[in-house]
């Protein structure tokens, strides 16, 4: 039996048979925590109307406490906790320090259930169809490693634009399984036809294709891959699909069910602004069956029994309702509509200067926070770092490396929904400098 439903079990006896101390120790953690005051959206307002209302996205930045050390243009490697999240996190670490073991087993499993049924919701699924993991990163391995319909010989494939790991994992399934592993490169310029032509043509060259790794928003270029229409054509098919949805959920205004998808590796801590540490897995019902149970578990319906974390954060997994609760307050299609106003500022302007390369479409259907840009010619993974280190020492501004894209490297540029439009108009201005050489 997984470790987690064991737990369930025996944390309900355990607190039917014995009565609570009085005090503290014996009382639930809080669920949420108390909202900020944003200013009122007048009924009609649109998101993309609300994006340029600065009075209205100041009072949500002033929900965060930011660096001014650089201008921070990296906030895909994790959301910074908005301060009534974080607040609650320090609340329910100090509880969780204080009442260690007893809390741990006695009140832990219902309040990790009541996160899990709060995930569920947000993600537009049923409560049974997630397990809460440490971050897309898991999810993702789990279900990659765990897919179990392949036979030797079946086909499996990924892309260019795929996470780093999640490649590794894919490949890996050529020795677990048995299985052929091919890969593809989006085109450049990627357009919405082209990419799906991209995937259409690997289907048909791959008669044996039977497992594709698709992600929503990649964190190379940022391009949002048209994945319910890739899935349904790969469904026609009789091909499987796992959704890497780690920078898609939370910033674009979707579901999973959106994804047209069975399996799905979602991150917490980056869009949504839970603690670090905090993501799910999503296996649609009736699909837990073609996931391997984690190592040594009994086969069986239960998703919990396809992750096996061991001892949690459970700080951070007791604050994921109030992260919620926040993201819900602010309203997805709100995100959505104010990171693409800030990307488009930034990206919009350096498309004009001779030298610089953007990595980003016009297209707002393939368009997400992030976007990427590199200096004509200067494709290699040197660099990209020594350009990254310039625009520190030269200009105070953070923008990260990456590499993996069949063009070469690049910098990646992303806002945060507290960043003011004053540090894009800062990085255009640097762009036009380096620029110059």
């Amino acid at each position: 039996m997984n470790s987690q439903r064991r737990a369930l079990l025996c944390a309900g006896s355990l607190a039917a048979a014995l009565p609570f101390a009085s005090g503290s120790a014996g009382a639930a953690a809080p669920v949420s925590a108390a909202l900020p005051v944003l200013p009122k959206v007048t009924a009609g307002t649109t998101p993309d109307m609300l994006a340029t209302d600065e009075a209205y996205w100041k009072a949500v930045a002033a929900q965060y406490d930011t660096t001014d050390a650089v201008v921070q243009l990296d906030n895909a490697f994790w959301g910074s906790m908005a301060r009534p999240v974080l607040a609650h996190y320090e609340q329910q670490l100090s509880m969780v320090n204080r009442d260690n073991a007893w809390y741990a087993r006695m009140r832990f499993p219902a309040d990790f259930e009541a996160a899990r049924a709060a995930a569920a919701r947000a993600l537009g699924v049923g409560t049974d169809e997630i397990v809460l993991t440490r971050g897309a990163t898991e999810a993702l391995q789990v279900l990659i490693a765990g897919y179990n319909r392949l036979q030797a010989g079946d086909t499996v494939l990924y892309a260019d634009i795929d996470y780093d790991n999640m490649i590794t994992v894919t490949r890996w399934l050529q020795q677990r399984r048995g299985a052929q592993v091919v890969s593809i490169a989006m085109p450049e310029p990627f357009t919405h036809d082209k990419v799906i032509a991209a995937y259409v043509a690997a289907m048909e060259r791959h008669p044996k294709l039977k497992l594709m790794l698709l992600t929503h928003v990649n964190h190379r270029n940022g391009m949002v891959l048209p994945v319910a229409e890739i899935s349904r054509l790969a469904r026609e098919r009789g091909i499987d699909v796992i959704v890497d949805t780690a920078h898609g959920f939370g910033q674009l205004d979707m579901t999973i069910p959106d994804l047209q998808a069975d399996f799905a590796g979602i991150n917490l801590h980056k869009w949504i602004g839970a603690p670090v540490g905090v993501g799910a897995a999503y296996i649609k019902r009736g699909r837990v069956a073609d996931i391997d149970p984690y190592m040594g578990e009994a086969a069986g319906g239960d998703i919990r029994t396809r992750v096996h974390t061991g001892t949690v954060n459970f700080a951070a997994y007791l604050s994921l309702p109030t992260a919620l609760d926040l993201h819900a307050q602010i309203g997805v299609a709100n995100k959505q509509a104010r990171l693409r106003l800030l990307r488009n500022r930034w990206v919009e302007a350096a498309r004009g200067i001779d030298g610089i390369e953007v990595l980003a479409s016009a297209d707002p259907r393939l368009t997400s926070a992030i976007a990427s840009f590199r200096l004509k010619g200067k494709t290699s993974v040197a660099d990209n770092f020594a350009l990254s280190k310039k625009l520190v020492q030269e200009h105070g501004i953070f923008a990260v490396p990456r590499d993996g894209l069949a063009s070469g490297a690049c910098l990646r540029v992303t806002p945060g929904i507290f960043t003011p439009e004053s540090h894009l108009d800062r990085l255009v201005e640097a762009l036009r400098q380096v620029a110059k050489g």
